[in-house]
């Protein structure tokens, strides 16, 4: 992903909240017959602060992408929606995309089978808990010799990234009079209308002019 300065996205705290509510990834690996790519819902390490994620592949999936062997890329996908030239007022404009999303590098490590087994019953709480009767994967009818089957059925993994190239890109080259007009449109009910984008935008642009406020009450230095 090609990354612009302007759009770059480095906060490891805003990167863990894309990774936490955008679960469902796209794998991509390079092997000696092309290109790959697999999806599935991940989550970030419970025991770390930092971008690691855990997960799991069905077999053979992990055979496609030589997991374990060579670099993974995950594709973490957010907010992204169409931005229309009639937002910007009378001016020269053409269309574009606002989106955020993230791409992690590395090579992942296989978990083991109780690891694993932990992974799978986290993903399943995460998911099935919004549920008005949750059925957790150890709960009946469910049982062990069920769920271990099921468990030699995946692979799983932990991939803690040493590449990250992240991008948020939501109108912050525009001015702010055109940025709420964007979030305005995202926020009604026209064609393109995309709540959850609008909020990005809204809690990204509320951020940069907190920033800039900071930074000008610096400049200013103490009252005389």
């Amino acid at each position: 992903m090609r990354q612009n300065p302007s759009f770059a996205m480095t906060d490891v705290g805003e990167l863990r909240r894309l990774i936490d509510h955008n679960p469902w990834v796209t794998l991509v690996s390079s092997t000696d017959d092309g290109l790959v790519a697999s999806h599935y819902a991940v989550l970030l390490d419970e025991g770390r602060d930092d971008l690691t994620i855990v997960g799991h592949v069905g077999r053979p999936d992990d055979i496609v992408h030589g997991l374990g062997q060579r670099e993974l890329l995950v594709v973490v996908q957010g907010p992204h929606g169409y931005i229309s030239p009639g937002w910007y007022g009378d001016t020269q404009s053409v269309p574009t995309w606002n989106f955020v999303a993230a791409h992690l590098t590395g090579v992942p490590e296989l978990l083991s089978t109780e690891e694993n087994l932990a992974v799978l019953d986290r993903l399943v709480e995460r998911f099935e808990s919004r549920m008005p009767q949750p059925r957790l994967m150890w709960q009946p009818p469910n049982d062990r010799s069920f769920i271990e089957k099921l468990e030699k059925g995946t692979v799983g993994f932990r991939l803690t990234p040493t590449r990250v190239v992240a991008k948020r890109k939501l109108s912050q080259n525009k001015s702010p009079e055109v940025v709420e007009t964007i979030i305005a449109e995202l926020s009604g009910d026209g064609p393109y209308a995309d709540p959850q984008l609008a909020a990005e935008m809204r809690r990204a642009h509320d951020a940069i002019a907190a920033a800039r406020a900071s930074l000008e009450a610096a400049d200013a230095g103490p009252a005389r």
